[in-house]
């Protein structure tokens, strides 16, 4: 029977002296109130009866979601949803007396957290325009970091990462928001339709004005070289009409003849090629002597070939 007790008080004192910590966490123990030291994950011994695992903590990483409400600075409420997530400092003794002692239980600590993170947004949020909220999504969240490492080190803790996952305001500020948008989409949509419409007007009269260019250009040559034609052409038939006056006076032609000759030239050019066009020519007796005497004032004007 004795030996039963001894056996039974042996396994009492072996159970109540063994301590297993689970992987990601840290047992503190103390000794009649008092700390004592750290337990790591895996098969631990106390003290039986004396030494007492007074916490077990977590050096995991933790995540929190936080709702709240802040006053912008022309008086706008704006809605907040922030992700935060946190762990440990790390595994030293400090800091887990720290973790340990700082509060009396893991709601004191969630509560003082929060609501440093509710004071710190608030108060930046509190010296900007709800205009501006929107686009300060980052600074934001580096104003709170700066505010909240601190905080969180003394109490043996460390922010891995803080998100604000929605920023919204109150049901009239976001009609008016989106009526503001609209508009400025209105806005931009004309101005771009005004510039598209400008450049195709302007590249138009640019087009325009090189190709009345072009013809003018065009014109322009096509007269000179009429002009130089119509120049070349009475050259060459001041010349012929020189060479045949010289021609009869070698031959003592009268001059008449070749005057008739050319006459009946031109009217059998007009026969053949005209169109139907009504040409009136003056065969008079004045007319010829007129040609006749131009022609010999050429033909006396021409030095004579040697």
């Amino acid at each position: 029977m004795e030996i039963i007790v001894v056996l039974v008080l042996i396994a009492l004192y072996f159970f109540t002296s063994v301590t297993i910590v689970q992987q990601g966490n840290v047992a503190v123990i103390t000794r009649f109130g008092k700390y004592v030291r750290c337990m790591n994950a895996g098969l631990n011994f106390k003290v039986p009866f004396i030494d007492t695992v007074y916490k077990r903590i977590s050096v995991q990483n933790r995540s929190a979601e936080l709702q709240f409400q802040a006053i912008t600075l022309d008086q706008a409420n704006v809605d907040f949803k922030t992700m935060l997530l946190y762990a440990v400092l790390n595994q030293s003794e400090e800091v887990i007396q720290k973790v340990a002692f700082k509060f009396v239980d893991q709601s004191s600590f969630m509560q003082a957290l929060i609501r440093t993170i509710e004071g710190s947004i608030r108060a930046f949020v509190a010296t900007k325009k709800q205009a501006e909220i929107l686009t300060l999504r980052q600074e934001i969240i580096l104003h709170v970091k700066d505010q909240l490492d601190s905080q969180l080190e003394d109490w043996g803790f460390h922010l891995l990462d803080l998100q604000l996952n929605d920023i919204t305001f109150d049901t009239v500020i976001m009609q008016s928001m989106a009526k503001v948008v609209a508009s400025n989409n209105l806005k931009a949509a004309a101005e771009n339709e005004g510039q598209a419409l400008f450049i195709t007007k302007t590249k138009a009269a640019e087009a325009e004005g090189t190709a009345i260019k072009i013809s003018a250009e065009a014109e322009r040559q096509a007269a000179q070289l009429r002009g130089q034609g119509i120049a070349l052409f009475r050259e060459e038939v001041a010349k012929g009409m020189a060479i045949a006056a010289r021609e009869m006076e070698t031959a003592n032609l009268e001059p008449t003849f070749i005057l008739f000759s050319m006459w009946t030239e031109a009217l059998k050019h007009f026969a053949e090629t005209g169109k139907g066009n009504t040409i009136f020519l003056d065969g008079t007796t004045d007319n010829f002597q007129r040609t006749l005497r131009e022609l010999q004032a050429t033909t006396q004007n021409k030095p004579k070939a040697e």
